[in-house]
């Protein structure tokens, strides 16, 4: 067996969230830990894979794989797995914490159950064993090391999917060991490496004879002797140990554990279900029975080696140890006949003879076991398509098919389902034959990325990363994006398109260029409107009189031309018309020169009339406009005068 993590374990944090407060158990696959999850502030059970496995990269691939599986189980017997991860090379599943005994424990302490007790146990199990085969996953390692009997009586069956992580590369290279505990594989696991539900129930079957009668169906000095038997010898009968047994349990236990597959119930559902129907028939009395030693011992069969007489219920089993280490050191053995070393040596070499004879009888059986019922039996590859994944992977190996998955996308097969199998169905293949099965993702889409504000070159490269094209480019200009950036998408930001969908864009000018008009001489409404529109502000910077430019209207504009931008100011002074003259009163009676004077002193033209022409002494006796009139400056008076 492999070295065991070091205690220096206990006390460290994997993954910056399990503490490992203590080490629980060994096994050949990993050694398990009562650690604390610091996050959720609860108790797990942490297993960690021994190194030689973690180092192994199939076991990596497969042990994520069947993890993930196991962790989609939600069953109140089953241990429940909460997560898996790495820390430093070490690799572990966090499962739930079941305080308890094993049922292993309770079978070396107790001996032999009552078949009320191990009815009890069994049914449970099988319960969880049949929910995992709906599931389309398969224990492959049932045995009572799995079973966990809660302090409050609750049952429930540990190491889902684990069993299968492991390899047939990763048992040859790399660990030795037997996939399975040997004493409870199927002669299917034996022969081809392949099982199904019909594999667990043989499992679960050896389970029920050993809680029946205290001890293994099937035991022996090397485990290849073990195997050998499960092939070839078949399970002992429950009445060869315990003649007292009930009937109906005899042929319970003979059913479930059938040489032949087809022999069996077809999954722990129908275990389940004939084990219930035998519970109805028993007696209270044949329910609380349990046998004596002597009813318990081993009747004497024809085996390769003996099976055990007279155990008593408190001994211990045996301990396994691995195949590779059980064949080293085991005398030579051939086909599951042993050869005595304690005979003379002329009769060692009479025995040659027949070893040779069976090696040939061995050979010539393998090869046709391998044609007729072995791997290199023919097989039909079954229709699955458009089934879901879970269902097409179980009527794969229902055929001793390996499946594989592989991801695609498709337009017309709903997320999840298989679109096709490599080979296709029909094709006939050897048992064991790796099938490729194309699980559709959904039709295939690319969100357009949020693009505006970025420049076009990084827009082109964001598109492509989506997958997806550069469609048209067109310009616009903005008063918000700079020149040269993108001012929008179509379709826009967040939409889902097709591979290699084109998205326009629109890219920005920048600022837009106004034309400034001259409004110099007309009226600062017409000004302000028309530049408003334009998006432009004007501004009255000053009133100034002038003689030309009416009021209202604009002397001077700044600029007067050019280009500005939207918000920009044109500065504008503003006519408040030509200077006016009030012509003064009090002239009438005056004289002509001395009127004339004063009004061209106010910047007014004078134009003498004579009221009766010829007599004229130079009086003014009126004026044209008059008195307090006002008058632009400039303007003509006429004075009239006699």
């Amino acid at each position: 067996m492999s070295t065991a993590p070091a205690d220096g374990l206990v006390g460290e944090i994997l993954d910056g969230r399990y503490r490992v407060i203590e080490r629980l158990a060994d096994g050949g696959m990993a050694t398990v830990y009562l650690a604390l999850d610091t996050r959720l502030d609860r108790e797990v059970a942490l297993k960690v894979m021994r190194q030689h496995l973690a180092q192994d990269a199939m076991f990596r691939s497969r042990f994520h794989r069947e993890a993930r599986s196991a962790a989609r189980l939600s069953h109140p017997g089953v241990v429940a797995v909460f997560d898996q991860g790495e820390d430093d090379g070490r690799m572990f599943l966090a499962m739930e914490y079941v305080p308890g005994q094993t049922l292993r424990e309770v079978i070396d302490t107790e001996g032999s159950l009552t078949p009320r007790a191990a009815i009890d146990i069994m049914i449970p199990v099988l319960d969880a064993l049949a929910a995992a085969h709906r599931a389309g996953i398969i224990h492959r390692d049932v045995k009572p090391e799995n079973v966990i009997l809660r302090e409050d009586g609750a049952v429930k069956v540990a190491d889902f999917g684990l069993a299968r992580a492991v390899t047939s590369q990763t048992v040859t290279s790399s660990s030795g060991l037997l996939l399975g505990t040997v004493a409870y594989l199927s002669p299917e696991q034996v022969e081809r490496g392949i099982a199904d539900a019909r594999s667990d129930v043989y499992a679960a079957g050896l389970v029920l004879f050993e809680m029946l009668t205290g001890s293994k169906a099937f035991d022996g000095d090397t485990a290849i002797n073990v195997a050998y038997q499960h092939v070839h010898a078949g399970a002992p009968r429950l009445r060869s140990r315990d003649p007292e047994a009930p009937e109906v349990l005899d042929e319970v236990v003979a059913a479930a554990t059938s040489l032949d597959p087809d022999g069996r119930p077809a999954d722990a559902a129908a275990f389940a279900a004939l084990l219930r129907t035998a519970r109805r028939e028993l007696t209270s009395d044949e329910l609380d029975d349990r046998p004596s030693a002597a009813e318990a011992a081993a009747s004497t069969l024809t085996r390769t080696t003996p099976l055990p007489v007279a155990r008593s219920r408190h001994a211990a089993p045996r301990a396994e140890t691995s195949l590779r280490d059980q064949v080293r050191g085991a005398p030579p053995a051939i086909a599951g006949v042993a050869v005595r070393n304690d005979l003379p040596r002329g009769r060692r070499r009479a025995v040659w003879p027949w070893v040779l004879v069976v090696v040939c009888a061995a050979i010539a059986s393998a090869t046709a076991w391998f044609f007729i019922a072995g791997p290199g039996s023919p097989t039909i590859v079954p229709a699955v398509v458009g089934k879901p994944i879970v269902a097409a992977e179980a009527t794969l190996r229902t055929q001793h098919l390996d499946p594989n998955r592989r991801y695609g996308f498709s337009e017309s097969v709903a997320k999840g389902l298989v679109i096709s199998t490599t080979p296709a169905a029909d094709a006939e293949v050897r048992r064991g034959t790796a099938v490729t099965l194309l699980v559709s993702k959904g039709p295939e889409r690319y969100v357009v990325p949020p693009l505006p504000g970025t420049s076009q070159a990084e827009a082109t490269n964001q598109l492509t990363a989506a997958n997806l094209v550069t469609g048209k480019i067109t310009e616009a200009f903005s008063e918000d994006v700079d020149d040269g950036q993108v001012i929008s998408t179509n379709p826009k930001a967040g939409t889902q398109l097709k591979r290699g969908t084109a998205v326009a864009l629109v890219v920005s000018k920048g600022r837009q260029p106004i034309t400034v008009e001259n409004f110099t001489g007309k009226s600062l409404d017409s000004a302000q409107d028309t530049l408003g529109k334009a998006g432009l502000v004007v501004e009255v910077t000053g009133e100034e009189n002038d003689d030309t430019i009416p009021d209202g209207s604009i002397i001077r504009q700044d600029p007067a031309g050019g280009n500005l931008f939207k918000g920009d100011k044109v500065s504008v002074v503003v006519s408040k018309g030509p200077v006016l003259v009030t012509v003064p009163g009090g002239l009438i009676g005056k004289q002509f020169t001395e009127v004339k004077g004063l009004l061209e002193g106010l910047g007014l033209k004078v134009t003498e009339r004579q009221a009766i022409p010829g007599i004229n002494f130079g009086t003014v006796q009126g004026l044209n406009p008059g008195s307090g009139d006002q008058v632009r400056k400039g303007s003509e008076i006429v004075v009239t005068t006699v």
